[in-house]
């Protein structure tokens, strides 16, 4: 096995820009482990080496290893069912034709709902004009998005699309929050991150400041933009507007994590799909229920919480098996799992750092795929 090709292709994408380095992972089953770090974390205002142990703001990766594994332990626990309306715990979510809606509709991005909407920019206003005090990164302002998600409108009936909607997962995160009765971060460290051993995975919650392991290593941290309205380089809080608004702790992003953490968390959910987790966080079944393909909107890729490559043009290359589940991250982040093969690639960047606007990782992803595979053999 030899990564060569690989690694000339990553350090090409550095050299264009297409971001400053990354923290590249792919396990191959038990047969084959590639883990090496390309570039730097930094270049905005100094320049720093990347190492294999940095920690990412993983950013929509968050509706994966956290939002929906949580959704999987509170199904597999009785708590939840997936073909229950919202409405059964949000009981105002009904109004403008949403009380049809199911959770395995947020899941598989199908509700109807549309895919974004500004709330950071509303919570400003409203702290800037006097009418709320600290409320930007507050339980506050977290609260309420809640209820304006309630009032929200559809954009489409419910399964006549499907639309990449944050705002499904918002909501998800808070039934997660309200069937456990604590914070999203406090309920995911508990279920997953320390069952699973996990070293640097964690929220930074913004009102509490409660995420101390990031808070005294926040040197390991990589940089994402220099926000124009934050007037800095975003380092150690969330990058995403409407988390970062929210207090850093969303469904949807606002999850920091390392290569080899998020591997830990893939591997293991890839032994309880197959059966052989000695220990398993849930249950075979309904990993494979998230996993296979929801079928809740015309021509969807979307399994539950998680995505399968697309026919055309896929950001998982076309080398790794149609029977793959994966999902990106807005930040220049990205995981599939080959379950043909049982091979995962792992691929960390901050594209975003220090601009947003750069989308050459689009044609980067699929090409970096099919090299990692044509690696393997």
């Amino acid at each position: 096995m030899t990564f060569e090709r690989v690694e000339r292709e990553i350090d090409a994408a550095i050299g264009a820009g297409v971001f400053p380095g990354a923290v590249l992972l792919v396990r191959d089953a038990d047969r084959n482990f590639y883990l090496r770090a390309f570039g730097a974390r930094s270049i905005d205002p100094t320049v720093i080496p990347m190492t294999e142990d940095t920690v990412f703001d993983v950013s929509s990766l968050t509706k994966a290893f956290a939002t929906s594994v949580a959704l999987m332990r509170l199904v597999a626990d009785g708590k939840v069912r997936l073909d229950d309306r919202v409405t059964r715990f949000f009981h105002n979510f009904g109004v403008y034709g949403k009380a049809p809606i199911t959770f395995r509709q947020l899941l598989s991005h199908a509700s109807g709902l549309r895919a974004w909407r500004p709330f950071f920019e509303e919570i400003r206003t409203a702290e800037r004009r006097g009418a709320r005090v600290n409320f930007l990164g507050s339980r506050s302002a977290k609260e309420w998005v809640y209820q304006e998600l309630q009032r929200e409108r559809l954009e489409h009936p419910p399964g006549s699309h499907a639309i990449y909607s944050d705002l499904g997962f918002i909501l998800l995160g808070a039934l997660v929050e309200e069937i456990g009765a604590t914070a999203l971060d406090r309920h995911c460290a508990a279920r997953i991150f320390k069952p699973l051993g996990l070293r640097w995975t964690a929220f930074v919650d913004l009102d509490a400041r409660s995420a101390r392991t990031l808070d005294a290593t926040r040197d390991l941290i990589a940089p994402t933009e220099r926000c124009p309205w934050r007037g800095d380089v975003v380092r150690g809080v969330v990058h995403d507007d409407n988390a970062y608004a929210m207090g850093g702790v969303a469904g949807h992003a606002g999850l920091f994590s390392t290569a080899a953490d998020l591997d830990v968390i893939l591997s293991h959910l890839r032994d309880c799909y197959f059966g052989r987790a000695a220990e398993p966080l849930v249950p075979r079944a309904i990993v494979r229920e998230f996993w296979a393909l929801a079928g809740t909107a015309p021509d969807s890729t979307w399994c539950l919480g998680w995505d399968t490559p697309s026919a055309n043009d896929s950001s998982a290359g076309k080398r790794l098996s149609r029977h793959s589940v994966g999902h990106l991250g807005f930040t220049g982040v990205s995981a599939w799992l080959d379950l043909d093969n049982e091979r995962h690639v792992i691929l960390l960047t901050n594209r975003v750092h220090p601009r947003r606007a750069n989308d050459a990782i689009k044609a980067f992803r699929p090409r970096l795929h099919d090299l990692v595979a044509e690696a393997l053999g």
